[in-house]
């Protein structure tokens, strides 16, 4: 099977490259990625919550999107990527390819909130932004997480760590897997913030 972080409009060379040098990785445990996950679902509630239809279906510019479109592409990507890792986590264990991750857990979360770096989704996850709720929108967001977050909870953390598959990047385990999966909606919460941030933004 591809790699659940085979998408490839999210990995540039520059991050293949940068990763090649010798260095100490660093993994971190269950409890730190679900943090994250709380986390991140916080910060999205947060950017959010309160915002009016004109609000949420404000557009930069005729090539950025609203906020509405970044919480439906949120949603779309986190349903597509979850649903290739439990694909993924049917196949065999293969333990003895862990010499080849080359990227630690923080370099996934780096690179994922570096907004310096823009890539244009794949078409099928560039949404029409049908969300004008962001109750309705976070409804969704929160459903779909409960699942997400029962399956981190119900999976051995040696299961995670002992699936490796390649992926441009390199070789990635199952929980950096799970890790970018957060990370990508801390990326676009982050475009959140600076739609709206625009100087155009509706008042309400």
């Amino acid at each position: 099977m591809k790699s659940v972080i085979l998408i490839l409009f999210l990995l540039p060379t520059y991050f293949i490259s940068a990763q090649t040098d010798e260095k100490q990785l660093v993994f971190h445990d269950k409890e730190f990625l679900l943090d994250y996950y709380k986390q991140t679902k916080n910060n999205l509630s947060k950017s959010i919550s309160g915002l009016s239809e004109a609000q949420m279906q404000f557009k930069p510019s005729e090539d950025k999107w609203s906020v509405s479109q970044c919480v439906e592409h949120i949603i779309a990507t986190e349903n597509m990527i979850f649903g290739m890792l439990k694909t993924y986590m049917e196949q065999p264990e293969n333990p003895d390819r862990k010499k080849d991750v080359v990227l630690s857990d923080d370099d996934i979360l780096g690179f994922m909130t570096n907004r310096s770096e823009k890539y244009k989704a794949p078409e099928m996850l560039q949404k029409k932004g049908i969300y004008n709720q962001p109750k309705v929108a976070l409804k969704d967001f929160k459903n779909q997480r409960k699942e997400l977050i029962n399956f981190i909870k119900k999976t051995d953390i040696n299961e995670l760590r002992n699936r490796i598959n390649d992926s441009p990047a390199g070789a990635t385990d199952a929980y950096q897997s799970l890790l970018f999966i957060a990370g990508h909606t801390a990326r676009h919460t982050l475009q959140i913030d600076e739609v709206k941030n625009d100087p155009n933004f509706p008042k309400k």
